[in-house]
């Protein structure tokens, strides 16, 4: 084997969990899918699905298949570490065999955190960062109640540390859910607002994706994200020619079931895009937009999404890696024309235009771009050069609404 292997031709990476089911009627498999971890199942869900009817039929569904069950709550907005430590206090007094995760992205990440630290053990932070999970963690079986975060398929959960001034990810191919099950009717009749940011989230990832920098690849040492890969870039284009023509409809028309399943479906495949490949720029300026304004994760990713696009765009070998992303959002549009085009979706799906619109002051924004320089995983991602300067131009353009 060569010492590096670079060239998005020839490099390709895929890890996945060991099933995928997605489609309507897929939680079905969940008791086949449980058992073949043990009969004592931590159930870490978001709040508000308890007590609704689909919940109550797979709960009951599981203890008469002979599961003894256990349901934990406790899900906080932005996952602070001490909140997650209690979780896997509580999976571990209950002696979980595997746990089940269903809800949107943060229920997700949760369960890989639970499992993490359950199998591991505290502090969080020794494992923050990539590569520094030391081995497999407490099988996890992945339901998503949305279609954004691609957390299902991912090696990746996002924190929040009190000592620290955004969010931190802990990044390894152990966070992979065993199995991921992914049941459109679980998204069906969400809010406008959760289906918007979530499923744009979903459009950041493929296009992050599609456009990522090649990478030099280490014989002996894969890091967590590859930068472009030539398995995943099929199903990332696929995806974001999905997510353009779906999300509308699923944001206007909630119940719509075809919409629903082509939103799962692109989701997914946006997830399972990322997932080896990472993210760039519009997550690393997410995570200390998200800290100071309190703001959806997908808000933020896809406010930023057009801005980040122009600054592709302006670069001659970056709007070269843009052009099929281009094609497949808006067959026809010239690149120069995509920001505009990206704009007009997040419009119409109600993603507010501007840092201003959040409650960003002018005066935040160095603090910002100090912030976002600091994920340089991500950063090396991007196609172009980053430095300060970059990431400040973005965030003017951002906070004016210039594109």
């Amino acid at each position: 084997m060569a010492e590096s292997l670079t060239g998005a031709d020839l490099v390709g990476t895929l890890r996945l969990p060991a099933r995928v089911h997605v489609g309507f009627g897929t939680r079905r498999l969940l008791p086949e899918l449980l058992s073949l971890h043990g009969t004592r199942v931590f159930v870490v869900a978001d709040p508000f699905l308890v007590g609704t009817p689909a919940f109550e039929r797979l709960h009951d569904t599981l203890r008469t298949a002979g599961f003894q069950v256990a349901v934990h709550t406790g899900i906080v907005p932005e996952l602070p570490v001490a909140s997650l430590v209690a979780s896997a206090a509580e999976a571990a007094a209950f002696g979980a065999e595997s746990i089940l995760a269903i809800g949107g992205g943060s229920a997700l990440d949760a369960a890989k955190i639970t499992a993490l630290l359950v199998t591991h053990g505290a502090p969080l932070d020794r494992f923050y960062g990539e590569n520094l999970v030391p081995g497999p963690v407490l099988p996890i079986v992945a339901v998503p109640t949305t279609a954004g975060t691609g957390s299902e398929v991912t090696p990746v959960a996002v924190v929040s540390d009190p000592a620290r001034a955004m969010k931190i990810g802990v990044s390894s191919p152990f966070l992979i859910p065993a199995a991921a099950v992914v049941d459109p009717e679980l998204t069906l009749g969400a809010p406008a607002s959760v289906t918007a940011f979530s499923g744009i989230d979903a459009l950041v990832h493929a296009v992050e994706s599609s456009t990522a920098a090649d990478l030099p690849q280490s014989a002996t040492a894969l890091p967590v994200f590859t930068g472009r890969n030539a398995l995943t870039e099929p199903l990332g284009l696929d995806a974001v020619a999905r997510i353009a023509r779906w999300l509308p409809i699923a944001v206007a028309q909630p119940d719509d079931r075809e919409a629903r399943a082509e939103m799962a479906l692109g989701a997914l495949q946006a997830g399972i895009a990322f997932g080896p490949t990472g993210t760039h720029l519009c997550h690393a300026l997410q995570y200390p937009l998200g800290a100071l304004t309190h703001t959806p994760h997908g808000l933020g990713t896809g406010l930023f999404l057009p801005y980040v696009v122009a600054a592709l765009a302006d670069d001659a070998a970056a709007a070269e890696r843009l052009a099929p992303v281009v094609e497949a959002f808006a067959p026809g549009t010239a690149v120069a024309d995509a920001p505009q085009a990206f704009a007009d979706l997040n419009a119409r799906i109600g993603v507010p235009a501007t840092l201003a619109d959040v409650g960003v002051a002018q005066e935040d924004l160095p603090r910002i771009a100090e912030l976002a320089l600091q994920s340089t995983r991500l950063l090396a991602i991007c196609p172009l050069p980053v430095d300060r300067g970059l990431l400040e131009r973005i965030l003017e353009n951002a906070y004016a609404g210039r594109l």
